[in-house]
């Protein structure tokens, strides 16, 4: 038994546009559904999302069949928590508020088996190696194991060429909303000044031979982005989408007729 590649990772190496989606719900079946919609990967948010270990355990099962790769935003980038997401079967990590090249170094470190790293020796008995049915998962669970960090700060873009130069880091996530807030534009990421950083942050990471990659609900700034030459770039939520999508089918009927008065049965 084997696991199938990691194919989101295998397309940042590429250089192909990976289109993404936050999952915010903390609901497996949400995140199934979510899944058959055709998105690149899907971000199950443990950070600013109401989930826990056994919430993004759910929502992994669930997505086990979907071509979209899940990617497991941690609250917090500590090697213990990394250690039991890994294990969970999460193979694409995404971990905010790295603000300097030491930081990344370390979540390197985290994500990989000793003696490259500090990862623990839990395998044996976790879902990512399908309770100890894949052969040789330890010696070759680094190959499908994808660390973003994200850079949110005005600290991480100072010091971004340098996290870009960390062997390891697979990808490099820009934090629109959290970078405007730090730069004084909290609630404005259009702001000029906070899209002159971006632009210019993306330039740096895709110099570096790194992917970059962003959110924001603004089409028009992720196709603007992906012309610059992110490569992964999620476009929404599904929270905002299911309540945007609620909000305009109750609209849809502010101005009819009450039809249940023309209906002696009320149908």
């Amino acid at each position: 038994m084997s696991l199938p590649p990691n194919g989101f990772k295998i397309a940042l190496r590429e250089g192909r546009p990976q289109i993404g989606l936050w999952l915010a719900m903390a609901d497996a079946y949400a995140a199934e559904v979510a899944g058959h919609a055709g998105f690149d990967w899907l971000v199950i948010d443990g950070e600013h999302g109401p989930n826990d270990l056994r919430s993004i355990l759910a929502q992994l099962q669930a997505l086990q069949g979907s071509l979209s790769e899940p990617v497991v935003r941690l609250p917090v980038g500590e090697s213990w928590m990394i250690k039991q997401f890994l294990d969970i079967g999460a193979r694409t990590l995404l971990v905010p508020m790295v603000d300097s090249a030491e930081q990344a170094e370390a979540l390197v470190r985290a994500v990989r088996y000793p003696p490259g790293g500090i990862r623990g020796m839990g395998a044996g008995i976790a879902r990512a190696s399908r309770f100890n049915t894949i052969p040789g998962y330890v010696a070759d669970a680094g190959e499908d194991i994808c660390l973003l960090v994200q850079a949110e700060t005005r600290a991480a873009l100072a010091d971004l060429e340098r996290i870009a130069s960390v062997e390891g880091v697979d990808g490099i996530f820009i934090g629109p909303a959290d970078l405007a807030a730090d730069m004084g534009f909290a609630g404005n990421l259009e702001a000029d000044e906070v899209q002159a950083a971006i632009e210019t942050a993306i330039a740096t990471i895709v110099k570096a031979g790194k992917p970059a990659g962003i959110l924001t609900f603004n089409e028009i700034l992720n196709r603007r982005y992906l012309d610059l030459g992110a490569s992964f770039v999620a476009v929404g939520a599904d929270v905002t989408e299911f309540s945007s999508a609620l909000q305009r089918l109750r609209r849809r009927y502010d101005s009819q007729p009450d039809l249940a008065q023309d209906s002696p049965r009320g149908y």
